[in-house]
C-alpha cells in the first residue's frame, strides 16, 4: 500500500471543504454496539449530548473558526452508510460471532443520518449539542470530538510551510516508533488502538495503525476505529462506555433504582451480547461502590477495564474483589485505557505480569503526542481532555462521578446527589492531561 505524504497532504488543502470525517464507520466499534442496543430496547429514550473541555486553559472558540467547524459538522450530516460497509458489517466475525449485528438493525442503520446540532460560543469555548432520540444522538459523540481536535491541529500548523510540516511529522513519527520499539520488547504485550476521539487527524491515527501493524505484529490486536479496521483486515475492539450507565440512572425513579442502574445495564447487556464482550466498566459512579454492591453473577463476566483509577491501584482493587467470590484473577481480563502513555503501560505491565490476563486500550498519547515535535514552539498542537458526555436522558440531568473527581460531569447539585448514594470512597482526585 502506497504510503501517504502526511506533511505534502496537510500542506496541499487546496479544495473548499477538506472533509474530517469521510464516513460514518469512523466511529469507535462500542458505539456501534451500544446503539444496537438501545436500538432495540430503548428507541424512545431521548438523549442530550454536549460538549466539554476540560482543559480550561484552552480557549477553543478562539483557536477554531466557528463557521470551519459548521462546515465539517454539516459534512457529517450528509454522510451514510455505504453498501461496502453494510456488506461488511453484516458478513464479518466480530468476537468469534458472526452476523453480531441483526438483519433488522442493519436495515435501518442503512437510512441513518447524523441529527442537527445547536453550536454557539460563551468565554472562550464552544457550546455544542446533540439533542433528540438516543439512537440518533449518541452517533455524533466520536466524529463531534474528532472534528473539533482536527480542526485545532489544522489551526495550529496553518502557518508552517511544507518543509516546517515535513520535520514536524518526521520528529512524531521517530517518537512514536520509539515507543513501539519499547513496547515490542515486552513478551505477551497486548496492545489496541483506542485513539480515535482525540486524534490528531485522521491520517495521523491511520499512519499509527498501520506502524504498530508492522511494529509489533501480533501483541497488536486491532482498533477501536471501525473504519480503519476494515481498511486494514483488522479486529474492530470495543464493548460498552459510560453512557449507558449514565442514561440509566437519570431515568431511575428511586434511590434504589438508582443504586441498581449499573447492573440494569450489564443485564441488558448481556441479553444482547456474550462471550468476550462481557467486560465490565465499573468507574462511572465509582469502582468502590459497584464492587460493594454487585451481584455475583457479574464475577462470572470475562474482565473488567479500570478506566479512571490508577491502574495499578484500580486492578488490584478488582483481583482482590474476583477472589473474594472465587474466582482466579489469571482466568480474567483487566483492559486498561485511562491517558495510557508507553511508560504506563511498562509499569502495569510488568506489575500484573503472572497475574491476570491484560490489554492495554492505547488511545490520545498514541494518536496526538506531538508534543516537542514543532520545529516553532507552540503548545496548540498538544492534546487536550475534550470529551462529549450525556448532559441529559428524557429531560432529566445525567451525571457521571468517575474514580477521579476532575473527571466528574454533571449538574453540582446532583453529583452531591449522586455522591449521597454512591459515596466518596475511593474517589482520589488526578491531573486529567487527555
Amino acid at each position: 500500500m502506497a504510503k501517504t505524504d502526511i506533511a505534502r497532504r496537510v500542506y496541499n488543502h487546496t479544495w473548499k471543504l477538506d472533509p474530517i470525517v469521510r464516513s460514518l464507520l469512523d466511529t469507535d466499534f462500542y458505539k456501534l454496539l451500544m446503539l444496537q442496543m438501545i436500538w432495540g430496547m430503548y428507541p424512545k429514550v431521548d438523549a442530550t449530548f454536549s460538549l466539554i473541555n476540560r482543559t480550561t486553559s484552552v480557549r477553543l472558540a478562539d483557536e477554531i473558526d466557528e463557521g470551519e467547524l459548521r462546515e465539517q459538522l454539516d459534512h457529517a450530516r450528509t454522510l451514510r452508510f455505504s453498501k461496502k460497509e453494510m456488506i461488511w458489517l453484516g458478513g464479518n466475525t466480530f468476537y468469534g460471532r458472526k452476523q453480531i449485528f441483526e438483519p433488522e438493525f442493519l436495515a435501518w442503520l442503512e437510512d441513518f443520518r447524523l441529527p442537527d446540532y445547536e453550536l454557539s460560543r460563551r468565554d472562550g469555548q464552544f457550546e455544542l449539542s446533540f439533542a433528540g432520540p438516543w439512537m440518533y444522538t449518541t452517533l455524533w459523540e466520536i466524529p463531534a470530538l474528532a472534528i473539533i481536535n482536527e480542526l485545532r491541529s489544522r489551526a495550529a500548523m496553518r502557518s508552517f510551510g511544507p518543509f516546517t510540516l515535513d520535520v514536524l511529522y518526521a520528529r512524531a513519527k521517530a517518537k512514536m516508533w520509539d515507543k513501539t520499539e519499547r513496547l515490542k520488547a515486552l513478551p505477551g504485550i497486548r496492545i489496541s488502538d483506542f485513539g480515535t476521539r482525540r486524534r490528531h487527524s485522521f491520517l495521523w491515527q491511520r499512519w499509527c495503525v498501520e506502524a504498530l501493524k508492522e511494529g509489533i505484529g501480533e501483541a497488536f490486536t486491532g482498533t477501536s476505529n471501525v473504519l480503519l479496521a476494515m481498511d486494514n483486515d483488522l479486529e474492530a475492539l470495543g464493548t460498552n462506555a459510560h453512557e449507558l450507565p449514565m442514561v440509566f440512572a437519570a431515568l431511575a425513579n428511586s434511590e434504589e433504582e438508582l443504586r441498581q442502574s449499573p447492573y440494569k445495564v450489564l443485564q441488558d447487556w448481556q441479553r444482547y451480547y456474550g462471550g468476550n464482550l462481557l467486560i465490565v466498566l465499573p468507574d462511572t459512579f465509582g469502582t468502590a461502590a459497584f464492587l460493594r454492591d454487585a451481584p455475583d453473577w457479574i464475577a462470572d463476566w470475562t474482565g473488567f477495564r479500570p478506566d479512571s483509577a490508577p491502574p495499578i491501584e484500580g486492578g488490584e482493587k478488582i483481583l482482590a474483589w474476583w477472589r473474594e467470590k472465587g474466582k482466579d484473577p489469571k482466568q480474567k481480563l483487566l483492559i486498561f485505557s485511562d491517558g495510557l502513555e508507553v511508560e504506563t503501560i511498562e509499569e502495569t505491565y510488568r506489575h500484573f505480569k503472572g497475574k491476570v490476563r491484560m490489554s492495554f486500550g492505547w488511545g490520545t498519547n498514541l494518536t496526538n503526542d506531538f508534543e516537542g515535535c514543532a520545529p516553532t514552539e507552540t503548545k496548540s498542537l498538544d492534546a487536550i481532555s475534550l470529551v462529549c458526555k450525556v448532559s441529559e436522558a428524557n429531560g432529566r440531568p445525567a451525571v457521571k462521578l468517575s474514580d477521579n473527581p476532575a473527571k466528574a460531569t454533571g449538574d453540582e447539585k446532583e453529583i452531591k446527589r449522586y455522591l449521597r448514594i454512591f459515596g466518596e470512597k475511593g474517589r482520589v482526585e488526578q491531573l486529567v492531561k487527555v
